[in-house]
């Protein structure tokens, strides 16, 4: 028996060295390892040789295995070895390498962050709250009527609940009065959501920023100072900046904001590009009366607030002119933003 072990494990050998791909190699292995190979059909045997002989037997088959599988590995090795200097033939070492896309932000994050930046420099601080609201902190406390288009199903997300996706983030400082004692003087970056039709320049959930400051003595040009020097920043000193008489039901007076546009080639434009007033009495009252106490009392407090989307920013920035790009995720407009 151990000369027929001898002679497979020489005829596998054989087979191995004269492999000269991945598959005859294989097909080596399963001719003498498979579940029928010559290899395997003489171990089993076992069973029909003397007790006596069988110890000498099975070490002469582990040896064999052992010897075969070594062989194995090795073709293995080089036959690999063969195979990646084929792959590596014909090319030129000395090319330079091709080069790697360049990740970037998102625009909208390069403009959230760089009006965070201007704003906390004024000593604003970042203030968050849910997206998922209820219509006290997203318009009753607001002043906002009960029959206000606002409030509609047709222009809001209404939940079975009652509870509705934010339309502003104006309801962060709400949450924000209802806990904190004045001197107030906050920012609320964040996602609200409108059912508006979807297109050039409308989304039916956008990026807003909001912000709020309550104190005593807060006037009127503390408000016109803090926004033109916010615009200022972000388009550069020479941007003109006009307020407009506007009404919104939480503050008294409203104002909405433009900024002069200079496009090349282009006549200059007015653009809309946020709105703004005095908080109303009411919103103090309103607030007090939750709070069960008078700390926003509005004969001694007073504040202003602002709002603005982000995504309006960005496509003055950049001049893009269509809001629909930035939610997209087209590789070929984002790599314009990558720094």
């Amino acid at each position: 028996m151990n000369e027929q072990i001898a002679s497979i494990q020489s005829s596998a050998l054989e087979l191995i060295a004269a492999a000269n791909d991945a598959r005859a190699l294989d097909d080596a292995r399963v001719a003498v390892l498979g579940k029928k190979g010559t290899l395997t059909l003489a171990g089993a045997l076992i069973k029909d040789i003397p007790n006596e002989e069988k110890a000498t037997f099975g070490q002469s088959l582990n040896a064999a295995r052992t010897e075969i599988n070594a062989a194995l590995q090795q073709k293995e090795n080089i036959l690999q070895a063969i195979a990646d200097a084929n792959a590596l033939s014909g090319i030129d070492l000395t090319l330079p390498p091709r080069s790697l896309p360049t990740g970037g932000l998102h625009p909208l994050t390069l403009i959230r962050d760089e009006a965070i930046q201007i704003l906390r420099r004024m000593g604003f601080a970042l203030a968050d709250g849910p997206e998922i609201e209820d219509e006290y902190h997203c318009f009753d406390a607001l002043n906002t009527p009960a029959d206000h288009p606002a409030r509609n199903e047709k222009d809001t997300f209404y939940f079975n609940s009652g509870k509705l996706l934010r339309t502003h983030t104006s309801s962060v400082q709400i949450r924000t009065m209802e806990t904190s004692t004045p001197p107030i003087r906050i920012i609320a970056p964040g996602s609200a959501y409108r059912r508006d039709e979807i297109d050039a320049t409308h989304l039916s959930v956008f990026n807003q920023l909001e912000g709020l400051f309550v104190d005593t003595d807060v006037t009127l040009p503390d408000l016109k100072g803090t926004l033109e020097y916010f615009f200022h920043e972000m388009f550069g000193t020479s941007t003109e900046v006009r307020f407009r008489p506007h009404f919104f039901p939480f503050t008294e007076p409203s104002f909405e904001i433009d900024v002069k546009l200079q496009i090349k080639g282009q006549a200059p434009r007015w653009i809309e590009v946020a709105g703004c007033g005095m908080v109303d009495p009411a919103v103090f009252k309103s607030i007090n009366a939750t709070r069960k106490d008078n700390a926003l009392d509005p004969k001694k407090i007073t504040g202003f607030a602002f709002g603005m989307g982000l995504d309006r920013l960005a496509m003055i920035r950049w001049g893009i002119k269509d809001i629909r790009l930035l939610i997209e995720n087209d590789t070929r407009f984002l790599s314009q933003f990558a720094q």
